[in-house]
């Protein structure tokens, strides 16, 4: 009883900012069908500095947490979009053993990775996207349909690991690639949330035995996954995202889109300043 009331102070600092960053993340998934995860990141970054969590941990433990919130969400996403016929299952086999090896090698690389340099990785990515964001480029294709070559399994691989690293699940990555192969965009939304589940339960479980022993983390934690983040991330994200895709209709989904990319790219450069050696 006496240890709960002493951890009791940290877990209500962790727990108002994590809860806003559900919040913010259902529903820009909703309103602009981006992962949360390029939003709980950040925030995690943000309350879990304000505990006595150590730094040379504290971003492997909110890409750990984050990716952890994604199990069940990617779940619910696909199972929707297969409803909708809006999944190529014949490309998610194809690629699911690729990205699977790529997300348990994002774990071992982060392993081996202080904290600063996974958030400097954060960070590029971050800035790339809010670029990405600004650009028009939904009409670029590179070719009419995604290669099956065996070198071409590199690109799975690489959404893996990359999603693996930064904490997001397959949407960010895979929706980009998969359009890129002229791949319609629900379809590659679809494909790319069950891709996320095959990212994402790899990756926790792998983020879960790699912190299992490390000093250093917040309360309540089980590896490098916060539970606490994830009880109240999950239910927020989940009540969220209609009302985001509700308000979706009503405004410009380009000059929404436009401002999301601001916002990734200040960001980024604000946690990219932070992960500079002083």
């Amino acid at each position: 009883m006496q240890a709960m009331e002493a951890l009791g102070p940290e877990l209500m600092t962790l727990a108002l900012p994590v809860l806003v960053a559900g919040i913010v993340a259902g529903f820009l998934a909703g309103l602009l069908g981006i992962g949360g995860g390029i939003i709980i990141v950040p925030a995690l970054l943000l309350a879990l500095a304000a505990t006595e969590t150590a730094d040379a941990v504290t971003m492997h433990v909110a890409v750990a947490t984050s990716l952890a919130t994604i199990i069940p969400t990617s779940v619910s996403s696909s199972r929707a979009h297969w409803r909708r016929e809006s999944v190529d299952l014949a490309l998610a086999r194809r690629w699911a053993p690729a990205v699977f090896l790529g997300a348990c090698a994002g774990v071992l690389v982060a392993d081996r990775l202080h904290s600063d340099t996974l958030t400097a990785i954060f960070a590029v990515m971050a800035v790339l996207f809010g670029v990405k964001m600004w650009l028009p480029l939904d009409e670029v294709v590179l070719r009419d349909a995604v290669p099956r070559s065996r070198a071409a399994l590199s690109l799975p691989f690489s959404i893996g690991g990359l999603s693996t690293l930064m904490g997001i699940g397959g949407g960010t990555f895979g929706v980009t690639v998969l359009s890129l192969f002229n791949q319609p965009i629900h379809r590659a939304v679809g494909t790319a949330a069950l891709l996320g589940f095959v990212i994402s339960v790899p990756a926790t479980v792998g983020y879960v035995l790699a912190g299992w022993n490390e000093p250093g983390r917040p309360p309540l934690s089980l590896g490098y996954v916060n539970l606490v983040a994830v009880a109240l991330i999950i239910p927020a994200t989940v009540l969220m995202a209609p009302l985001g895709a509700a308000v979706a209709h009503r405004l410009s989904r380009r000059w929404l889109s436009r401002l999301f990319g601001v916002f990734l790219v200040v960001t980024g450069v604000r946690l990219a300043m932070e992960a500079a050696p002083s």
